[in-house]
């Protein structure tokens, strides 16, 4: 399928649904604008420098099709002779086995990129308010307050993805903090995609001075499927705020993932963040964060976990717009088979950032002749008043390391298991809660063949 074909089944299911939808004219508005900069733009090239390292022409030509699909678009479809196979009865997600044992009680589905407030569970967040889109829309206590955020992080004209993703804007979540709320239990999301589909989640979050919580972002498989998930996320943290942010990506290994997260950081605020990403056939996170004002620090953190010929890219650029601010980057990456990384990270310092102290590092640990990873991190200072660095490095396992290993009594293959999981522990120990930990420690012992006890 071309991608001309491609946009053509878009463009049917976007008229139908900005038709269909009870949605404001403003966000009607937002909507149209979006998707006519994608039908001229259309996905990102391999000849743009942000995408150069990653080419998605093999996801172009998928027959991926919304999760609602009418019949009537799909008799359109065949009568056009695009060939698209529609099933017209998906069958139901299956949530429990996903969720962490610290969120039963805080946890957000998401079918499709749908949020189905139904089978949530939303006991523990009485502090919060927690709204579908249409909900927060038509409720004059937040409605001002969802209008002004919602993309205000996220340019809709940043790529392909981000203005599709946009224009198909439907019901997705709204979660408010008011000032000096505190959610004890970490609210989890969770994310699945039937087979065959493209989805589009959205999640707007909105934290209030002195507000507390931690958000567990999931996308999860069913099975080892084909499909697209296109995700956007807005965190606005603001002053004296403290927001954690956990994101574990284990998508279907046939899969593809592109997503967007955007975060501004107020005064005297924390915002930590920790990327796990282990799923995907093809998969890319573009991470953007913003100081508004003075005190702020942040924590952007990740790991990317590939084998066989999986693929991820992750783009990130914290910007330091305003003096005293401090940013903390630390990335890793382990890859075997035929896989590929790509890092591309820079730390902005606008002229008037003085003060600003800020560090960058990206590590990678190849555990294949075949794997390969490009790493670019870089400074863009406007100010001499500052402390910045930022460094990378590409390598395979110390053999001073595994020698003294060996020497213990330790087989090779064990020995270079236990030495790979070390590199990798330094990230997730930074995930405070006990479930993920466990279960991101079991995969990724999984894919060293390895376990704790051996």
């Amino acid at each position: 399928m071309t991608q001309t074909v491609k946009e053509t089944i878009y463009n049917y299911e976007f008229r139908r649904s900005l038709e269909s939808a009870n949605q404001p004219i403003w966000l009607k508005n937002l909507r149209e604008k979006s998707f006519r900069y994608f039908t001229e733009n259309g996905f990102p090239v391999v000849q743009s420098e942000e995408w150069k390292y990653t080419n998605i022409a093999p996801m172009a030509k998928e027959n991926f099709l919304l999760a609602e699909l009418s019949e009537t678009a799909a008799d359109e479809i065949r009568a056009k002779n695009l060939e698209v196979e529609i099933d017209a009865a998906p069958a139901a997600s299956k949530t429990a086995a996903f969720v962490f044992d610290e969120s039963k009680r805080s946890v957000l589905i998401f079918n499709n990129g749908v949020f189905d407030k139904g089978a949530s569970k939303l006991d523990d967040l009485q502090s919060a308010e927690v709204l579908s889109f249409s909900e927060a829309a038509a409720d004059q206590r937040y409605a001002e307050i969802f209008k002004t955020r919602l993309g205000s992080l996220v340019d809709s004209e940043k790529n392909g993805f981000t203005a599709l993703n946009t224009a198909f804007i439907g019901d997705g979540v709204f979660i408010y903090l008011p000032k000096n709320a505190k959610i004890n239990q970490p609210v989890q999301l969770l994310f699945l995609t039937d087979e065959g589909k493209v989805s589009f989640p959205r999640v707007l979050i909105v934290a209030e001075s002195f507000a507390e919580a931690t958000i567990i972002e999931t996308y999860n498989r069913s099975g080892e499927t084909k499909y697209l998930t296109n995700a956007v996320v807005e965190i606005s943290v603001a002053d004296e705020a403290k927001i954690k942010h956990f994101r574990v990506q284990r998508e279907s290994h046939s899969a593809f993932h592109i997503s967007t997260t955007a975060a501004e950081v107020g005064r005297g605020s924390v915002y930590d963040t920790t990327a796990i990403n282990l799923g995907a056939k093809l998969s890319r996170h573009d991470v953007s964060l913003k100081f508004n004002a003075e005190g702020g620090e942040a924590f952007v953190d990740g790991l990317y976990f590939l084998g066989e010929s999986q693929h991820h890219d992750t783009h990130s650029i914290i910007s330091h717009n305003v003096p005293n601010c401090t940013s903390h980057q630390t990335y890793k990456g382990i890859l075997n088979d035929k896989s590929r990384g790509v890092f591309n990270g820079k730390v902005f310092v606008a002229v008037g950032a003085s003060g600003t102290d800020g560090y960058q590092s990206n590590k990678n640990l190849l555990l294949s002749n075949e794997a390969r990873v490009d790493t670019k991190p870089q400074l863009e200072i406007f100010n001499d008043d500052v402390k910045c660095s930022h460094g990378a490095t590409v390598g395979q396992l110390e053999e001073e390391e595994l020698f003294y290993l060996l020497s213990r009594g330790l087989n090779e293959t064990l020995a270079r298991n236990l030495l790979t999981y070390g590199f990798a522990e330094e990230i997730v120990n930074k995930i405070g809660i006990e479930s993920i930990k466990k279960q991101l420690d079991e995969a990724v012992l999984n894919r060293l063949n390895t376990s704790l006890e051996a």
